[in-house]
């Protein structure tokens, strides 16, 4: 196993140990549809899924307060743990670094959730293995790798045919499947591994390094999270297959539900 794939393996392993990470469907897609749609639809919606449920401009709005929400959280995290002495280890994975992926992973499943995927936790409320291999393709596709948009819009073409109570173990877990993963995994753990070691030069100096990693964790969170959205959207609500996303994979200070449907998609 190449040394980048192992640094996502303990950076995801380390991020699932934190109480909270598997989202509970049906009690956030209460919680988040209630304000929107009368109780038969919230019900038609956790049953067959939102798409065609629930009005897309909806669907966008929700996504876009999930980011929001999550991006403060984690930005506000990020500065205090950025100062020196404010965060500990989590074995080999520093804490910032372990509760960053946690919101990766949360907001990823409720951004899939609001864009009509099935449960992804097993009988027991655990995330399978399964999961976890789609979270890798998740943050593929949040940090910009090409075959993870690719593998997100085949599974919602399928997701689209039949909606099903759950994810298929099966269809998660085949050995092609697998490939595409370990790709993936690479990418990412290359990522942190060049991230981690340029951010953390700046918690040598009090305060002002909680800052700018605060800043630093706000300029990647958010531009990521609305990555995965945009292809969420485009694969889920059976739109034309184009990218919401300029050039460079990114849109900056703009809101969701306000995003242009013909830019450009990103060549890789």
């Amino acid at each position: 196993m190449s040394n980048e794939i192992t640094i996502w393996n303990k950076v995801m392993s380390a991020a699932l140990k934190l109480p909270g990470v598997a989202v509970d469907r049906e009690k956030f897609l209460r919680s988040a549809l209630k304000d929107y749609c009368v109780g038969s639809h919230i019900n038609a919606a956790i049953a067959n899924g939102t798409a065609g449920v629930v009005p897309n401009k909806v669907l966008d709005k929700l996504a876009t307060n999930i980011i929001k929400s999550h991006t403060k959280k984690v930005t506000i995290l990020s500065a205090a743990m950025g100062v020196p002495g404010g965060w500990a280890t989590l074995g080999t994975v520093p804490s910032d670094i372990a509760q960053f992926y946690y919101h990766v992973f949360v907001v990823a499943q409720k951004l899939a959730y609001i864009y009509g995927y099935p449960d992804m936790r097993d009988e027991n409320g655990h995330l399978s293995q399964g999961a976890c291999n789609l979270l890798t393709v998740f943050v593929g596709v949040m940090t910009g790798v090409a075959v993870a948009a690719k593998t997100l819009q085949e599974l919602g073409k399928r997701l689209q045919r039949e909606f099903l109570k759950r994810l298929p173990e099966y269809a998660l877990s085949n050995g092609v499947l697998q490939v595409t993963v370990r790709k993936i995994a690479k990418k990412v753990g290359m990522e942190i591994s060049k991230n981690g070691i340029s951010e953390g030069l700046g918690k040598v100096i009090p305060v002002v390094s909680g800052l700018i990693s605060g800043a630093l964790t706000y300029r990647t969170f958010k531009p990521q999270a609305q990555r995965l959205g945009f292809v969420l959207h485009n694969s889920m609500l059976q739109l034309p297959q184009h990218s919401s996303a300029s050039p460079d994979g990114m849109v900056e200070n703009v809101d969701y539900q306000e995003l242009p449907p013909d830019l450009p998609s990103k060549q890789q």
